[in-house]
């Protein structure tokens, strides 16, 4: 799978830390929409396609059609825009199977008996080891959990899209601390990351610009071995899981987590409108 390289374009959301990408063909200029981000203002309450505009923009002058549409897990730090793309230009959207899971812990944190949490939100779920192509790209499903229940990694050609298993080297590693992570599996999920030929290009879902440095999102499974603080001086699974834990105790949870995850569990789209008209978020008190 490695001999075939996309052209990858990497579009940052300055607000979120989140990055995006167009991932092409160059032979057929078929493409995917990788972790696409819906623009939203928690103290005003508004969301926005702007920033998603600006991805179908760079499409239209690459010249490129979408053909795939994709997440790679229920995103806490963003809304995705994956509804409104497939609104827009019609590209069906997957995302990976353990979706469900999610959808079930987070219905029952939101109260919501009726929602039907089997992911039929999206066209396609992808289990590990499936397979599918974006023009004549060959593309492989990684099941990666322990930053959430369903995380999933792309492996296109000779590039693959770890989400937030993995951040830049100088970064490390993603929590496991939300409902439904797991240090060890995310242990393991990146032990399998790093079984990918150490040429491989590891495109990362964040950058946090330590240091202030420049945004970076691009790297190799061989400078992640060397490099990564997390794992650099390649952990055991006990080590790795007591140097995560720690960690994971003094981060805040994401500030969106709350507002995002009825977003992401409808596969992008807002909760529907009330008999006024207007659509209404839910924060539970206490689940976190």
């Amino acid at each position: 799978m490695t001999s075939a390289r996309p052209d990858v374009h990497g579009f940052f959301h300055e607000s979120t830390f989140s990055v995006c990408y167009i991932v092409a063909d160059p032979a057929t200029k078929q493409a995917a929409i990788i972790d696409p981000v819906l623009d939203y203002d928690e103290k005003a309450g508004r969301v926005s396609t702007d920033f998603a505009d600006r991805l179908l923009a760079e499409v239209a002058k690459l010249g490129l059609t979408v053909t795939w549409i994709l997440d790679t897990h229920p995103h806490a730090d963003h809304f995705t825009a994956a509804a409104y793309l497939k609104d827009k230009i019609g590209a069906p959207t997957g995302i990976g199977e353990r979706v469900v899971d999610v959808q079930k812990l987070w219905k029952g944190f939101y109260n919501l008996p009726d929602f039907p949490a089997d992911g039929s939100q999206w066209d396609q779920l992808f289990g590990d080891g499936d397979t599918f192509r974006i023009g004549d790209l060959p593309v492989r499903v990684m099941f990666s959990p322990g930053h959430t229940l369903a995380s999933i990694t792309y492996v296109i050609g000779d590039a693959a899209f770890v989400h937030d298993t993995l951040f830049q080297p100088d970064f490390g590693t993603a929590r496991a601390d939300f409902p439904g992570g797991d240090a060890a599996e995310l242990y393991r999920s990146i032990q399998a990351i790093l079984a990918l030929p150490d040429e491989t290009r590891l495109f990362t879902g964040h950058d946090y610009q330590p240091g202030g440095r420049p945004v970076a999102f691009e790297s190799t499974v061989a400078k992640q071995k060397a490099d990564n603080v997390h794992l650099k001086d390649n952990p055991d699974e006990a080590a790795f899981v007591a140097r995560r834990k720690a960690r994971d105790e003094t981060l805040s949870m994401p500030k969106l987590i709350l507002h995002a995850l009825q977003v992401n569990m409808r596969g992008g789209r807002l909760p529907d409108a009330e008999d006024n008209g207007r659509v209404y978020l839910k924060f539970p008190i206490g689940v976190l």
